[in-house]
Parts: structure tokens; sequence; C-alpha cells
């Protein structure tokens, strides 16, 4: 036990050390116009404050302004799992699109909690992946043809355990190994603030580089993990990574938005792109 939490308290000084946000050529990405990705544990809709109040989180996805938005603990865990956002609000508010899923219920909204939403562009494929592990855990992986080109999203909710993680990333690797040349997003709460061999993220070396521009997101009022990570293949595709750290992003939710962007005119000129055959238009979705 004196072990397990002398590796907990090293992980977070660890954390502290690094908790300010890291910034990667961010005037250079604004300036090519680069894709804006976000990822946002809303934790049901209930607050640092113990409210439910879907209203707020439906706010801060406003603030970010993000193009593409993987948010998890979407549904209810248990009973319906009936989605908690209103998505038509979204929708209309912030422009963003929920990609098209077969949810757990007719009420939900998302795969293990987990949603994607969508400004612009056209899915070309979606696929609902079961992740092993004690806890039931899901990811999303969406191919998305965008005005930049072809991109690949897995959106992803791990598990809190070590082990259960590791097999997790195993899974997720093998299937950002048949991306047949598109850029790849792996996004969510990975659950992880270790760094270095001990951390369950390490398998994901060398398609993902778990060490990239970590940012500390959680806890919100005073974040010291980085459990909320934007990881890209290749490594470069990720220009910048900050935390979206407002007043009302630190009540609304126990984690914040992770914010990210990308270039991936940049990245697709080192690789190629698959075909644009059978893509399904968000907006006729």
């Amino acid at each position: 036990m004196a072990r397990t939490q002398g590796s907990f308290s090293a992980g977070i000084m660890a954390a502290i050390r690094k908790r300010r946000p890291t910034v990667v050529n961010r005037d250079a990405a604004v300036s090519r116009g680069d894709i804006v990705i976000a990822s946002y544990n809303i934790h049901k809709c209930v607050g640092t404050d113990g409210r439910f109040d879907p209203g707020r989180i439906a706010q801060v996805i406003g603030e970010i302004g993000a193009d593409i938005v993987a948010l998890q603990e979407a549904d209810q865990r248990f009973g319906e799992r009936a989605g908690l956002l209103d998505l038509e609000h979204l929708r209309r508010e912030a422009h963003l699109v929920s990609v098209p899923i077969s949810a757990f219920s007719e009420k939900g909204h998302g795969w293990h909690g987990n949603v994607l939403l969508l400004r612009e562009g056209a899915v070309s494929d979606v696929r609902q992946l079961n992740l092993p592990g004690v806890e039931p855990r899901g990811a999303l992986v969406v191919d998305l043809d965008l005005k930049a080109g072809p991109l690949r999203v897995i959106a992803a909710h791990l598990g809190l355990l070590r082990h259960s993680r590791a097999r997790q990333a195993e899974t997720i690797l093998r299937v950002a190994a048949d991306g047949v040349g598109r850029p790849t997003l792996l996004i969510g709460d990975l659950n992880e603030w270790r760094m270095g061999r001990r951390s369950s993220l390490s398998f994901l070396s060398p398609i993902f580089d778990p060490t990239h521009a970590t940012v500390a997101s959680f806890p919100s009022r005073f974040p010291l993990l980085p459990l909320d990570r934007v990881l890209g293949n290749p490594h470069h595709l990720v220009t910048s990574v900050s935390v979206h750290d407002t007043p009302l992003a630190r009540v609304a939710s126990d984690h914040l938005p992770v914010k990210a962007s990308i270039d991936l005119k940049a990245a697709l000129k080192e690789g190629g792109a698959d075909d644009r055959a059978g893509l399904i238009d968000l907006e006729r979705a």
C-alpha cells in the first residue's frame, strides 16, 4: 500500500511540474488556419458544485469554438442510458453535429458515453469498439473527409485501472494501423497521468507520442493531472495543445476541455490519403 501511495504521489509531483499548458507554434497554427480539435469529459453534466446543468456544458462547448469535439460521459451510465445534452441546441447555437452512431439505447447519444461532434465535412466510415478491461469502455473510430483532406479520429475514454488501459491502448493501435495513410488523431480522457515507462500509454509508441504537449486538465478547479490528450500520427500533425480554462469551464465539469490545432495539409504531404467513396454527408444525416 505504501509503495502504491508513493508511486501515486510521485506521479502527481511530476504532473505539477508540467502543469503549465504546453503550446507549440500557436501563432503559426492560427495563421495557417489549422483545424481546431477539442476533447471534453463533461462528467455527465454534473459540475464541481454538484449541480446537474447541461446548459453550462453547452456554453463551454460554444466557448471553445472547435471544429471537431470529442465528448466523454455524455450519457447516463445505467438505466436508460439516455443522452444528457440537447444535440439540436448544439447544432443550432454551436454549429456542431453529432456523428451518427448506433447508441446503446433509443434515448442515448453516445457509445460508452463517447460522442463526436463535427462542424463540417463528411463521414466515410464509423466503427464502434468495445475496449477490453474490467470496466465497460469503448471508442469511436471515425474516418472523416474534410476540406483539407482525409482524417481518422479515434475518440476514447480509457479505464481507471492501469492494466486495462494498457490492453485498451494495444487495441487502439491495431485500429490505427489500418488507416491506409490517413493522418490519425487519438483524443479523449485517457485516464493516465504517469509519464515514461510507467505510463500505460507507453504502449502507444511509436505510432503516437504520449509525451507530446501534455497539459493538466484535472481536476478543473486546480488542474494537476494530464488525463485528457490529443495525440497525432504523424506526430507533427498536432501543432498546438492547451487547456480551455475559463471561470465557467472550472465549474461546469471536473475536467477542463483540452484544445488543439492540427495542420492536416502538412501531414498529408508526407503520406497518402484514402479515396472518398461512400461518404455520408452530415448535413443530410
